[in-house]
């Protein structure tokens, strides 16, 4: 098959790999049909996620046909179209049983923290991922969910992590009736929990990014007020003016371990891998945010450590939350929000990418070119 291939920070190539094959009998293989690529997995293309191997192959978001099933799978037959959650979990242990999926205790030799994940390097169990032709999918039973004949394949893939994970961050938040919401990062997971805070009853939204093309986004497809940081000396002054001076109620924090930093953060972060990335959007909600507010974290880190003003949260008294999420969890009430159009994933989608060019999508999302806001990558495209 063709397929995503590692070979170091900011080097990608598409290469012949061997198809998967059932290496367990509640394994499912999977004929990706439809993939995509993730803010996250530019964490890994830059080299700032430990133990990302060369020869791995990225990709946690995809949906796809189903082409074999082991033995004991008894909940897929050959031919059903699937979407598939970014987590890996056996669906049994401690964890599972409370809906912890993505703490799965079952799924990954080399963490305590995190269960299983396709395409996101060693340290989440080094699972290959689905930018590829063919994926083998763990726990068959548990996963994978029938794509509903009314679902859109667009609409279907960012459900697997993207827009699963904003709804997430909205839910960890607890908003409260009429709460001012501020969202860090206009990306796709910004941009549906944005989204989903009105959902949850938030009485004003406030999301704050620098990129132009997707803060406009955030009005029209979030109906979002919106901060270009840019334009202030330190954006977490202009957000405490905005709100009577006291912060916001609930700051979500959806960029993760891309955060702009000084030079010193970039270079242990990325150079000498001593943070796990770059930690001002973290700072800038603890500091954002009102005393005895909520922080709801859903960017990705790192494993290793991060300079954040743990002190200023305690002695704010703030309640942080944060996880990944445990996507399949949230598929029941997300379908019927997206069945309705109260939240509209798909619209999120700027580039489409035949798996051939995956060097060039990674570069263009990565510099952010052409307005890009959310690539699919289509393997079966010429």
């Amino acid at each position: 098959m063709r397929a995503m291939v590692y070979r170091g920070p900011y080097k990608l190539r598409v290469e012949e790999k061997d198809v998967p094959a059932i290496e367990h009998p509640n394994d499912a293989i999977v004929r990706v049909t439809l993939a995509a690529i993730c803010g996250s997995d530019l964490h890994l293309y830059h080299g700032l996620m430990p133990d990302t191997r060369i020869g791995h192959t990225f990709g946690h978001e995809f949906i796809g046909v189903v082409e074999q099933v082991g033995p004991s799978v008894q909940n897929l037959r050959v031919g059903d179209r699937v979407m598939v959650p970014f987590n890996i979990f056996c669906g049994s242990c401690w964890f599972c049983a409370r809906g912890l999926y993505s703490n799965c205790h079952n799924v990954n030799p080399n963490a305590t923290a995190v269960g299983g994940i396709y395409g996101y390097s060693h340290t989440t169990g080094g699972y290959d991922g689905g930018q590829s032709q063919y994926v083998r999918v763990p726990f068959a039973d548990v996963g994978p969910a029938l794509v509903p004949d009314w679902m859109h394949d667009e609409d279907a893939v960012l459900l697997t992590d993207a827009a699963a994970t904003g709804y997430f961050g909205a839910q960890l938040g607890e908003i409260a009736e009429g709460d001012t919401v501020v969202v860090l990062g206009a990306g796709p997971v910004g941009l549906i929990a944005a989204q989903s805070s009105w959902l949850m009853g938030a009485g004003r939204v406030i999301v704050v990014d620098h990129l132009q093309e997707r803060l406009e986004k955030a009005r029209t497809l979030a109906h979002a007020e919106t901060l270009d940081y840019d334009e202030y000396d330190d954006v977490v002054v202009e957000l405490k003016k905005q709100t009577d001076f006291l912060g916001a109620d609930v700051v979500i924090e959806a960029v993760g371990a891309e955060a702009d930093g000084n030079l010193l953060q970039h270079v242990a972060g990325a150079k000498l891998k001593l943070q796990g990335g770059s930690p001002v959007a973290l700072n800038w909600a603890i500091d954002g945010v009102r005393k005895g507010g909520t922080v709801s974290v859903v960017g990705a880190y790192g494993p290793i450590p991060n300079a954040v003003k743990f002190g200023d949260a305690l002695n704010k008294g703030l309640t942080l939350r944060m996880n990944q999420t445990p996507v399949k969890r949230q598929w029941p009430r997300m379908f019927e929000h997206v069945r309705n159009g109260h939240l509209t994933p798909r619209a999120m989608v700027t580039h489409r990418f035949p798996l051939e060019h995956i060097a060039e999508a990674y570069h263009v999302f990565s510099a952010k070119l052409d307005g890009c806001i959310k690539p699919l990558i289509l393997p079966d495209a010429a």
